[in-house]
């Protein structure tokens, strides 16, 4: 498949998305009908942050008709710790490169230290950036910058995703599969 037949990918953040920063969240035990088997709360390598994440997120980010990848500083372990308690498989990992002088420079100026790398791992493919820190000047920098579509979709870290983030994300990626040439029967 060329770029433009391949799925858009979307960049989940957890710290704000997944892990809401607001008011104290509710339990999920064992017997919830949304209770995802995961580490347990109060092991004591288990960050007690965890316990906010809602497993309800996990199907409708698994809905959503995209390539999930981790754009996160919990890197692969959010594949050992958030992937579980949401029931998602092993998603891939942006891995941040070292910081550089022009990082310091971009930041200087407003743009995001993820920005950059998103758009370079996304190599002109559509995306989604789900992160609770994305500005004016991240969307024009990559509107600039990306050769694909791009979506850059700031959530309320107090709340994390919500249903009219889903919503959005859902309406993106509809409109983007309905611009999207089908593929040829015969690749």
């Amino acid at each position: 498949m060329t770029g433009s037949e391949q799925r858009p990918l979307l960049f989940l953040d957890v710290d704000g998305p997944l892990i809401p920063f607001g008011a104290p969240p509710p339990q999920y035990p064992r017997g919830h009908p949304t209770y995802q088997p995961g580490p347990e709360p109060h092991r004591a390598d288990s960050n007690p942050l965890l316990t906010r994440i809602n497993p309800e997120h996990g199907p409708r980010l698994a809905a959503l008709p995209c390539e999930l990848v981790w754009a996160t500083t919990w890197m692969t372990d959010a594949n050992e710790s958030v992937a579980p308690r949401l029931g998602l498989p092993e998603l891939p990992v942006v891995i941040w490169p070292a910081p550089s002088d022009a990082d310091e420079q971009d930041e200087r100026h407003g743009l995001h230290w993820k920005t950059r790398p998103l758009v370079g791992w996304a190599v002109g493919r559509d995306f989604i950036w789900v992160d609770d820190e994305i500005t004016d000047t991240d969307r024009a920098w990559v509107s600039a910058h990306h050769r694909g579509e791009a979506l850059l979709h700031r959530v309320d870290a107090r709340q994390g995703l919500t249903d009219a983030d889903y919503a959005a994300l859902n309406d993106w990626l509809c409109r983007e599969s309905a611009s999207r040439p089908f593929p040829d029967a015969r690749d």
